[in-house]
């Protein structure tokens, strides 16, 4: 089951050392390492093809054109949406869910109205739903967690109503792990017509996403957590809702036709790409995704669903320390505390050994209030990761423990 070693040596940075220790990377879902793939797109296309691109009457121009739009239908065949038309390139999630709540509210919010998210979503997936309902004197609604860190479904369905505007949950919890029941939600909430966003963040590095078999409405991820580039990201919307919608930002490619009286905008999905487009990075973006295609995401699962299920057996007989959470479907993270040792002295010392991991709220401070800690320790693997690192990791806890007594 070990993993080849040929596939750690095409990360690069994973053969460095931190404190005179090799490193030992688990904090996968704050980002991703990349692949030399990865980086080569990017540098190539500032070798070999640089320029701005779309109605360019030049070489580079066309090239570099054709190789963007080549990566808009790589990820619509990725994530398996109807037409190019439907994959809008962000800055990643943040943005993608901002475009989403502001061009929707826009159009579609009033007052007295109801959004729907979770209390286990990210900060990106809470702040700006608060701010258009403040905006537009809607209200803002919360699906409780069980005991196990699951949604509360039987709650979820009773809150909805001919209020609800828009439900956007995480497909998966960053802090907790929690693969949440996606197609189900979306089935519930269409028996009412209701649109449904996810936010994909934590998803498209470890699990296949068909948007088309959820049947979401929109769909949004992140490149830097599935092996690609910072400041990219997709936000994935049927036709029918992203040609109703307004523009979120205005400016370049999104326009069709300006006069001091009147502006009219580009068709999709140009309509919501305002600006110059960060087209290396879209192109690291596609590699990415190639990457992850090529290894399968059944080996992915196998191997980072076996990771999983070993960390929890070892850290689990840890003194004193207290797994957080036990959904029944979980992926790639494991958060955990002390009971006497808070997590930022934690992380610190597990930094002196070359380890590393997220400590904190893990921009989800409701989340924590719901459990009642100050943060948590994330552990959270990737393809990369391997059983010796699993057991670096449970030698170091013990340590800790021993030493902080």
């Amino acid at each position: 089951m070990g993993l080849k070693e040929e596939l750690r040596k095409s990360f690069p940075i994973l053969g460095r050392k931190v404190n005179n220790r090799p490193l030992v990377y688990l904090d996968n879902a704050a980002t991703t390492q990349k692949p030399a793939e990865v980086i080569d797109r990017i540098s190539r296309y500032y070798r070999e093809e640089n320029s701005n691109i779309h109605r360019g009457a030049h070489f580079l121009s066309n090239m570099a054109t054709e190789a963007y739009e080549k990566a808009r239908n790589s990820i619509q065949s990725f994530i398996n949406a109807g037409s190019p038309a439907e994959i809008i390139f962000t800055r990643g999630t943040t943005e993608s869910i901002n475009l989403v709540a502001h061009s929707f509210a826009e159009k579609y919010l009033k007052k007295g109205d109801e959004v729907v998210i979770s209390e286990m979503e990210h900060h990106s997936n809470i702040v700006p739903w608060q701010i258009v309902c403040e905006r537009h004197k809607a209200r803002l609604r919360i699906i409780p967690l069980t005991a196990s860190g699951e949604l509360d479904l039987d709650e979820f369905g009773n809150m909805l109503g001919k209020k609800t505007k828009i439900i956007a949950v995480t497909h998966v919890s960053n802090a907790l792990g929690t693969v949440n029941p996606v197609r189900e939600i979306t089935g519930i909430a269409h028996k009412l017509d209701i649109p449904v966003l996810i936010d994909g963040a934590q998803a498209t590095p470890h699990m296949k996403v068909d948007v088309r078999e959820i049947d979401c409405d929109f769909y949004c991820f992140s490149g830097h957590k599935m092996y690609g580039p910072m400041g990219t990201g997709v936000l994935y919307g049927k036709e029918e809702w992203l040609r109703e919608m307004p523009p979120y930002q205005s400016g370049g490619e999104m326009i069709k036709e300006v006069s001091f009286e009147k502006t009219t905008f580009n068709e999709l999905p140009f309509k919501f790409e305002a600006g110059t487009p960060n087209v290396a990075d879209v192109l690291g973006l596609e590699a990415a995704a190639t990457f992850i295609t090529e290894l399968g995401y059944k080996e992915i699962a196998s191997h980072e669903d076996a990771l999983l299920e070993y960390a929890k057996e070892k850290l689990a007989g840890i003194d004193k320390l207290r797994l957080i959470a036990s959904p029944r479907e979980q992926s790639s993270v494991i958060s955990f505390i002390f009971e006497d040792i808070h997590p930022y002295d934690t992380g610190i010392l597990l930094d002196k050994m070359g380890i590393a991991v997220r400590t904190g709220h893990h921009c989800a401070q409701p989340l924590m209030d719901h459990l009642g800690v100050p943060g948590t320790v994330r552990a959270s693997f990737a393809i990369y990761n391997t059983m010796e690192e699993a057991d670096i990791l449970v030698n170091a806890l013990i340590k800790i423990r021993e030493m902080l007594a």
